[in-house]
């Protein structure tokens, strides 16, 4: 558990370290307390925000603007947050691909589970019917990536009814937990989410501690 800004800081510096070659691909697998996350297009989601500053305040949720793609979205316990620290040269030097990958890493967690996950043509994420169980919001500065993806495990749903969740009004999102009817283990989908990761870009496994 990491508060969003700590894992912000964190990126940043990890993504120098990225582009000096002084550490190799990372993978960092996080959850946050609730927070909800502005990206940068337009208001960055800002208007998307429901709640009133005193309902967010009274519930403990946070808000803070990320530098990243995408709308506003929520991230709290039970949601692992994927923030990828590759460098895509030479040969995976394509954002459109780069998002479909990550969309397949969530679809092939699913799968594990029993669960069909799908694209949506024009959208972004992991779909299960019309809701969506995986968000994604990314970065690329000269082909490092930061930022990346969210996971719904055991996520309390009621914290996204505080938003438009990215923006789309007439589509909700679903969790591991409702789809299943039990609680999954949060260690068992972040074995699943890496090695599917490790997999799709044809990296090996290698665990790292986050520095302190």
């Amino acid at each position: 558990m990491v508060h969003y800004r700590e894992a912000l800081a964190l990126q940043r510096e990890l993504v120098e370290e990225r582009r000096a070659g002084r550490a190799p691909d990372l993978l960092l697998l996080l959850e946050h307390p609730p927070v909800i996350t502005l990206g940068v297009r337009g208001d960055g989601g800002r208007s998307h925000i429901v709640a009133s500053d005193e309902r967010l305040a009274a519930l403990g949720v946070d808000v803070s603007e990320t530098g990243r793609g995408g709308d506003v979205t929520y991230h709290g316990p039970g949601q692992i947050v994927g923030y990828p620290i590759l460098d895509l040269r030479p040969d995976r030097c394509d954002v459109h691909r780069y998002v479909r990958d990550v969309e397949e890493v969530m679809i092939r967690t699913c799968a594990d589970h029993g669960i069909e996950a799908r694209r949506i043509n024009g959208l972004t994420g992991a779909w299960v019917g019309d809701r969506k169980i995986g968000a994604i919001g990314v970065r690329v500065s000269r082909w490092i990536t930061s930022h990346g993806f969210a996971f719904n495990v055991t996520t309390d749903l009621g914290f996204f009814d505080l938003i438009v969740p990215c923006g789309i009004a007439d589509r909700g999102v679903t969790s591991l937990e409702r789809l299943l009817g039990r609680q999954p283990r949060l260690d068992q989908v972040e074995d699943a989410l890496a090695r599917h990761f490790a997999a799709v870009f044809d990296r090996r496994l290698m665990p790292a501690a986050i520095p302190a």
